[in-house]
């Protein structure tokens, strides 16, 4: 058939060694480390629906992800009437996504049906998601993790939790009452303060609104806010009290658009089929959430949940940057020889997958802290305040090196536009800026160990539960242990610091998991004297072929 093509159409020669589509694919099943470790965090009873979205993903989702981000949000400030409108326009992918991911549960899964396993089998849903599209992700990440900032306000959640765990989805712009789902954005940050959001200039003043207890006005400008089209966003704003957090919806109680006024749309890096805005307050109703003065405490709350959604994001970036590369390497010849078979590629893809799977069960193991949390555990609770930063800081950090290194393995057809690492590429930077940046991270991780014995403990207890099984792993925590102890120059080596706490969490769980092919590479190769610099640098004595085939996909 081939040759009959080329002659048809005067061709000069016959496409050959080209691997075939990964697509459609079961992003789930077609996973084994994914199987492995979701096997060990016991989420059986969501193995029926995760399967499903796993097909998704690989299908119809994927699909949706391309044309989301191929055909950006538009904004339109007024209609043709000249009546100020501020809509955002977006291609019909869009909301497929978004109410693939709201029916399926992965924004409410743990307020909804709290138990030992949501927050796992909600952190594999998002990194199914994410493999389909990251801007998404966006949206749904806040309007999840606004709720325990509303329980600051009884009355708001009472009126508002019931839609915003609703597994509904309503993309038409009207007021939020109507409506039997609804999705929360955030507004933080502001152009003179950026992290620094004490040092933010909103103003808000007490009003009176019959029928809105805690009804104030807010006048300011936002830097940045993510998802304009939500039906509401949590936000801070300067009171006679202090910097103190609100609810603004986008409609007035009376049904009359709110003074909510998007300026423009973000011109991006990446992250192209989420609308990041510029938006102005003039006098926008907003309601009081939480206490006068105390914005910074009750937004974090929410913050807290967001990072480590970073965490889970950027896993799933690796995830499908390493699916498309190990897939590529299996099915192309070099020298008459399999890429995936010749020796130094399989260091590179080894590597990769090490990496790749490092973070996934450090970022599931955090989840495991948050349903341990939930039920009370003040233990867990401790571990998740610090292995939350901790994470955010070191995954997010190494998912750009690993996508561009992916998109390597691929040569030229991994840089081209058609290819779906450019645009992993473009999305990777995303998870490390948002939600506090990486010193960010890395001075909350000393904040929590100086002035939080808990968290420091709960630490040290996830490392020692580890010793005695890898020599690579004791030498390595018995040294990190005493720079811990030692704590003299901490702020200026806070990066290096935090970098080693990461590499030992994740051995420390990868020991627990017990594989010892996976966690003995890793500690050979991150924690031994061999440990290299670029991917692709593991030492000697490593089985590549076996951690190689351990991250393929597995097709039908």
């Amino acid at each position: 058939m081939p040759e009959a093509h080329a002659r048809d159409h005067g061709a000069t020669h016959v496409v050959t060694n080209q691997p075939p589509p990964l697509e459609p694919y079961d992003a789930c099943s077609s996973d084994r480390v994914l199987a492995a470790h979701l096997a060990r965090h016991d989420v059986a009873t969501h193995a029926t629906a995760l399967g499903a979205y796993g097909r998704a993903v690989g299908d119809e989702l994927g699909a949706a992800g391309v044309l989301a981000n191929r055909y950006p949000p538009v904004f339109h400030s007024h209609d043709r009437f000249g009546h100020r409108i501020d809509q955002v326009e977006f291609h019909p992918a869009y909301h497929a996504l978004m109410r693939a991911a709201i029916e399926c549960g992965w924004h409410s899964l743990p307020w909804t049906a709290p138990g030992r396993d949501s927050h796992v089998a909600r952190a594999a849903f998002e990194y199914l998601h994410h493999q389909a599209d990251s801007g998404t992700g966006c949206p749904l990440t806040m309007t999840f993790a606004a709720v325990p900032a509303l329980r600051h306000a009884p009355a708001l959640a009472e009126a508002w939790l019931p839609r915003i765990t609703a597994r509904v989805y309503d993309g038409t712009d009207r007021p939020w009452y109507e409506k039997q789902g609804v999705t929360i954005g955030m507004a933080m940050t502001e152009k003179q303060g950026g992290t620094d959001v004490r040092a933010n200039t909103t103003r808000a003043e007490p009003v009176y609104v019959p029928g809105a207890d805690e009804a104030w006005a807010l006048t300011g400008h936002k830097w940045f806010c993510s998802a304009p089209m939500c039906d509401a966003f949590l936000t801070l704003a300067q009171t006679a009290g202090g910097l103190t957090c609100f609810l603004l919806p986008r409609w007035r109680p009376d049904g009359a658009r709110n003074g909510f006024h998007v300026q423009r749309l973000k011109d991006k890096l990446g992250n192209h089929s989420n609308a990041s805005s510029e938006v102005e307050y003039r006098d926008a109703f907003a309601w009081r959430v939480g206490a006068e003065g105390r914005g910074v405490a009750t937004i974090l709350e929410m913050v807290a949940l967001t990072r480590f959604d970073c965490m889970v994001g950027s896993a799933a970036l690796m995830r499908q940057g390493l699916a498309q590369a190990v897939h590529h390497c299996a099915h192309r010849q070099v020298m008459g020889r399999v890429l995936a078979e010749q020796p130094l590629m399989q260091n590179v893809l080894a590597d990769l997958a090490l990496e790749a799977e490092g973070a996934l069960a450090l970022a599931l193991r955090v989840a495991r802290g948050l349903d341990g949390a939930a039920a009370g555990d003040a233990r867990a609770s401790a571990f998740v305040r610090i292995a939350t930063a901790i994470g955010k800081y070191w995954i997010c950090k190494r998912a750009p090196a690993h996508v561009n290194e992916a998109a390597e393995c691929l040569g030229g057809a991994g840089y081209v536009e058609q290819s779906v690492l450019p645009r992993l590429y473009r999305e990777a930077p995303v998870n490390s800026t948002w939600e506090g940046s990486g010193n960010v991270q890395c001075l909350d991780v000393l904040r929590a160990m100086t002035r939080e014995p808990a968290a420091l403990a709960a630490l040290q207890a996830e490392l020692d539960g580890a010793r005695g099984s890898d020599p690579h792993y004791d030498a390595f925590v018995e040294r990190l242990t005493a720079t811990i102890t030692d704590g003299r120059g901490v702020e200026q080596c806070a990066r290096a610091l935090v970098e080693e706490l990461a590499l030992a969490l994740v051995a420390a769980e990868l020991i627990a998991a017990g594989d010892g092919l996976v966690a003995g590479a890793w500690c050979r190769g991150r924690l031994g004297p061999a440990r290299g610099l670029a991917y692709g640098t593991l030492p000697a004595g490593i089985d590549l072929p076996a951690l190689v085939a351990r991250a393929r996909p597995q097709l039908d």
